[in-house]
């Protein structure tokens, strides 16, 4: 008994130093990057797709997106919206900023459905259709992934639709997906300019109501690895955590995280690269990936890289952005020394560990899948209040 207290005792005074000792010897945080001279972005498309979103668009969003398009010039930006099946009041909140967007003449297109999730799963699949799948519960149902990609692709179609028009002033060079997130003009502009805007695409960090990291279905390391931590500084071991570390843009594989710019190019002719999901064959083995994360993995011009960049920080919820939000000081002096203990447990245990399980049911699928680095072992379908793992 006394042998065993001695040992507790050992282990808590070795805890208590190495905080104490990952306490004393942090460098100071790195300060922000000053903000880098103002680049022309070029003509940007704004993407949006939302569903019940009412809520935070009248507290955040439709004033953030407005004084955004106001800031980048109207004459520079096309924003696009598709809204389908929401059942609070969001759609009336769109209507609203539609009437805003058209007193500042903005172009644009603002779609909203009255199809709910109940008619999507209600309806019958047309012979051949991708994106159904037979359940462990015995019937075929609506999968996830292939509608969100679906809901993508139709908030791209304007972008689609003026290329093909050939209109002097209808290229664009970014394209900018917004979630429904709480952020700032600066945050927008902060991320337009990563790396002077040398990127293929680049991506926030996002939050739900903590200092846990939020989108962990998309977001792959520099290795194709997924985070090793919800907390900071929630890399593995490596180039990515290292950056990180250092404030300066961090190189992924894959990242979506609430906003996300994109070097245009790739989505217009010849290239047309889409959203998709992973085949229905794949998915039968109980296999999913994220369509924002396979995005990145199909896109044939990865040259420039794809980069997360610590500085831009947005939230779902209000008290989650006032945590982490630009000013407040995070991460501060207790985050990262927590962020050493995590970083020394993850190294110790080599996390992430590779999903062996789903490695087997790719190879004994036996089909091509290039992002197999996205799958997790998951099935995902649409139900009639949002979506359901089986």
């Amino acid at each position: 008994m006394i042998r065993r207290r001695s040992r507790l005792t050992l282990l808590l005074l070795l805890t208590c130093a190495f905080l104490f000792f990952n306490l004393s010897t942090l460098p100071r945080p790195v300060p922000p990057p000053l903000p880098p001279p103002s680049l022309d972005p070029g003509r940007i498309f704004i993407a949006s797709n939302h569903w019940n979103s009412e809520s935070i668009l009248r507290s955040h969003w439709s004033d953030a997106v407005t004084r955004l398009i106001v800031r980048l010039g109207v004459e520079n930006v096309y924003f696009s919206l598709y809204e389908s099946g929401s059942w609070d009041n969001t759609k009336d909140a769109l209507r609203e900023l539609d009437e805003r967007l058209e007193k500042l003449g903005v172009e644009r297109r603002v779609v909203l459905e009255e199809t709910t999730h109940v008619d999507e799963i209600s309806r019958t699949p047309g012979v051949g259709e991708e994106g159904w799948i037979v359940t462990p519960r015995g019937r075929k149902e609506l999968r996830r992934i292939p509608f969100l990609a679906r809901a993508r692709n139709r908030v791209l179609e304007p972008l689609f639709e003026l290329q093909a028009g050939g209109g002097r002033n209808e290229s664009f060079d970014r394209l900018l997906f917004l979630n429904d997130v709480i952020f700032t003009v600066e945050d927008a502009l902060t991320l337009l300019n990563t790396r002077n805007g040398e990127y293929s695409a680049a991506c926030s960090l996002d939050f739900l109501d903590s200092t846990k990291f939020y989108d962990t279905f998309a977001l792959r390391d520099i290795n194709g690895r997924p985070a090793a931590s919800l907390s900071y500084p929630f890399f593995a071991s490596g180039p990515s955590r290292d950056a990180f570390l250092l404030n300066r843009p961090v190189p992924v594989r894959s990242c979506w995280n609430g906003m996300v710019v994109f070097d245009a190019a790739p989505f217009l002719a010849p290239s047309n690269l889409r959203f998709r999901g992973v085949s229905d064959s794949l998915a039968e083995w109980h296999v999913e990936g994220s369509e924002c994360c396979l995005i990145h993995y199909d896109n044939p011009a990865p040259d420039k890289g794809v980069w997360l960049n610590p500085n831009v920080r947005v939230a779902y919820r209000a008290k989650g952005w006032e945590l982490v939000r630009q000013g407040v000081g995070w991460p501060g002096k207790w985050d990262r020394a927590w962020g050493g203990i995590v970083g020394f447990v993850t190294a110790l245990l080599r996390l992430p560990w590779k999903n062996e399980k789903v490695v087997w049911r790719v190879r004994e699928w036996g089909g091509s899948e290039p992002g197999v680095d996205c799958l997790i072992d998951e099935m995902q379908v649409l139900v009639d209040n949002g979506w359901k793992h089986l």
